[in-house]
């Protein structure tokens, strides 16, 4: 997933040096949304294994 955001960071820039700000704005939303949504799943799993680690002990 976070290689996902990057390609379509790259996308973004790529379609703005060439003029194609639509595609620019577009391409920076997903890229947005994947990054966001990356983030949250790994704090959620850094949370379950410290969570899981504590009941083990």
């Amino acid at each position: 997933m976070l290689r996902a955001a990057i390609a379509f960071f790259i996308l973004a820039i790529i379609a703005f040096v060439l003029g194609a700000s639509g595609i620019a704005g577009m391409s920076m939303e997903i890229g947005k949304l994947l990054l966001t949504v990356f983030l949250v799943l790994a704090v959620v799993s850094f949370i379950i294994d410290l969570v899981s680690k504590r009941g083990s002990r």
